[in-house]
């Protein structure tokens, strides 16, 4: 079958709402990404000489509440996006319904437990790694 690329082809293909809703999620949340991609390279990378990327300020940085946040939609909609791509990879190319059950049953399963850590990992940092500023 090949992928919608309209609106209409979408709502016409869909089973379910679901699929339709996923379909449009695809659309919105990878445009979403590439600005906070954008906006996290400009920041990291741009923003920031060379000298002044220290552990330190890495952490200060990540203690405050807004780039917490930042991060953390960064993290949520990059394996959303990733993990409904996937989805759709192993729909295609798993045949056998039991064993697309357990593909994606795992698959799931490591992506929440990449989550959890992440989301943590991001949320346990605070000031106090730092030295002082």
């Amino acid at each position: 079958m090949t992928r919608a690329k309209t609106f209409q082809d979408a709502k016409n293909q869909a089973h379910t709402n679901a699929e339709l809703n996923w379909w449009i999620f695809m659309r919105v949340s990878g445009l979403i990404l590439v600005f906070l991609v954008l906006g996290h390279i400009y920041m990291t990378f741009l923003q920031v000489s060379e000298a002044d990327a220290t552990f330190d300020a890495v952490v200060y940085k990540l203690s405050q509440p807004v780039w917490k946040l930042y991060d953390w939609l960064l993290l949520s909609l990059a394996l959303l996006h990733g993990v409904n791509g996937a989805r759709y990879s192993i729909e295609d190319y798993v045949r056998n319904r039991p064993n697309r059950f357990w593909v994606k049953t795992i698959f799931y399963t490591v992506v929440a437990i990449i989550f959890v850590i992440g989301s943590i990992g991001l949320f346990t940092i605070s000031p106090e790694f730092a030295g002082p500023q």
